[in-house]
């Protein structure tokens, strides 16, 4: 079977520097790293009273990992505005959590190389667990200043109304 349908020419698998985060109808700004979707299924162990030593194993649980999505800090406020809807310090009594919009669903966009929509994932009901609003300073360092959002979910799946992108080649211009 071939690994992609539409370009059967094609061997070398997405790459993963290309992508977008979308949530509420938009894009959000910045983004430079997504932490891997993972999803683990507990196993459970059983064995009937009859059996020697043969154990036999069915799936329990299902736990989705939490996905962190870190960007250079600017002025735009998405993330702290997220997470401020789970705790907005100072806010007053009956004021802290915003119960009624705290989740959101996500959604991450993979492109291939010429930037044409390749792959996408929706993610389900995720709230902001943890969020960083600036990173250690030192005056030493020669690096970006990063803020990070950690987010809880729970559930994710692909989105197959995206289908692989028909690719085409580049043709020079006629002079």
């Amino acid at each position: 079977m071939a690994q992609f349908s539409v370009n059967a020419s094609r061997f070398d698998p997405y790459k993963n520097f290309k992508f977008r985060i979308k949530w509420d109808g938009r894009y959000i700004a910045g983004v430079s790293t997504v932490s891997g979707l993972k999803r683990t299924t507990d196993v459970i162990e059983h064995r009937r009273g009859g059996d020697h030593s043969l154990s036999r194993k069915s799936p329990g649980h299902t736990k989705y990992e939490a996905i962190t999505l870190t960007r250079g800090v600017t002025h735009d406020t998405e993330f702290e505005k997220w997470a401020n809807k789970v705790w907005n310090h100072g806010s007053g009594l009956g004021q802290e959590v915003s119960l009624k919009d705290f989740r959101k669903d996500i959604i991450i966009e993979l492109y291939n190389e010429a930037g044409q929509l390749a792959i996408a994932y929706k993610v389900y009901r995720c709230w902001v667990s943890e969020y960083q609003a600036l990173p250690d300073l030192d005056a030493n360092a020669n690096a970006v200043a990063i803020e990070s959002i950690k987010l809880e979910n729970e559930g994710w799946e692909r989105d197959h109304e995206v289908v692989e992108p028909q690719e085409s080649t580049f043709t020079e211009p006629h002079a």
